[in-house]
């Protein structure tokens, strides 16, 4: 793991943008707001998109060519034996909310969201856009408020920020922004000392088939690989190359101490399923010891990505303090 690593990770094509709103009428939202802003943009985005109609997108005859599938119920493609044992891969896109306690929203208030865009799905930008436009007439919340999309900007620290979108003057532009993964790499000063992490949102990660609630530096590592692996061959059409038994088997020595995590469950309604889900995970902070500095340029890719299961959502959201 090195060079030849770092290469590959430069394939994996990310864009960030912050979605400016402003309440038009009361809004009433729940505190994590990501299950609402992903189930809103979800069915105005099937709406405007869809041919056929269809609730089921798996027998439809244009899921190899329409963009909803790909960008909300993304199916491996056909004829492919590389990770193909994964039934879905992830999605190229997440929903980072905003985590402030605040519910409620009075008219002329402003709030905003993050929008990460993976691979090929940052072309499809503009639909985003007008999907989340479109879905501040149609409302949002516990009592359908509608909102206006006042703007989306660039978000990336490596960058100027510049405003893609205005909603005033309806004007695009600009939509190919993608976040250097080079800088990223050049800004970080690989040394082995301890790394804390800060587990953001829950982390829903599986290990031997089972949610984990202890935040093992070697789990988290299988995860992060897996994701950042089927994102960047599924959606950057790259592979990446590492050994991955013996990046695991060197992650398993790097310990972890200071540890101050729990477990929350967070609830959504699932419209396709009819029924409230739980959506459970850890939460916290863990300090972590050892040769550490060769896993640093996959934990900052991951910032980015999220970890875990429910990434979509907003959830898996880490940060690093080294």
């Amino acid at each position: 793991m090195g060079n030849s690593s770092q290469q590959d990770l430069k394939h994996l094509s990310l864009a960030k943008y912050k979605f400016i709103i402003q309440a038009r009428e009361k809004l009433i939202l729940p505190f994590f707001k990501g299950f609402t802003l992903r189930g809103g943009f979800g069915s105005v985005f099937h709406k405007i998109v869809c041919i056929n109609k269809q609730t089921d997108c798996s027998h439809c005859l244009l899921k190899d060519k329409c963009i909803y599938p790909y960008i909300f119920e993304t199916f491996p493609p056909k004829n492919v034996y590389h990770l193909s044992k994964y039934r879905s891969i992830p999605r190229p896109f997440i929903i980072e909310p905003p985590l402030e306690k605040k519910r409620e929203y009075s008219p002329g208030e402003i709030f905003s969201f993050n929008l990460i865009l993976i691979g090929r799905a940052i072309e499809y930008l503009p639909y985003f856009i007008f999907t989340f436009s479109r879905l501040g007439d149609v409302g949002l919340g516990r009592k359908k408020a509608r909102y206006k999309l006042i703007r989306v900007e660039s978000s990336n620290n490596f960058q100027k920020k510049e405003i893609i979108y205005d909603g005033e003057h309806q004007t695009l532009k600009n939509v190919n922004i993608q976040i250097d993964i080079s800088s990223i790499f050049s800004s970080l000063v690989v040394r082995n000392q301890p790394i804390l992490i800060k587990f953001i949102t829950p982390m829903r990660i599986k290990y031997q088939g089972s949610y984990t609630s202890y935040p093992h530096f070697h789990i988290l590592l299988r995860s992060l690989l897996r994701r950042l692996s089927s994102l960047l061959y599924f959606h950057c059409g790259k592979e990446l190359n590492i050994n991955y038994k013996e990046v695991i088997r060197e992650s398993e020595e790097i310990k972890v101490s200071d540890v101050s995590v729990e477990w929350v469950d967070w609830e959504r309604y699932s419209n396709r399923q009819e029924q409230r889900m739980k959506l459970g995970g850890f939460i916290g902070s863990a300090l972590y010891e050892g040769d550490i500095g060769k896993f640093l340029p996959f934990l900052k890719i991951g910032e980015y990505t999220h970890l875990g299961k429910a990434a979509v959502f907003g959830l898996g959201k880490y940060e690093l303090y080294i």
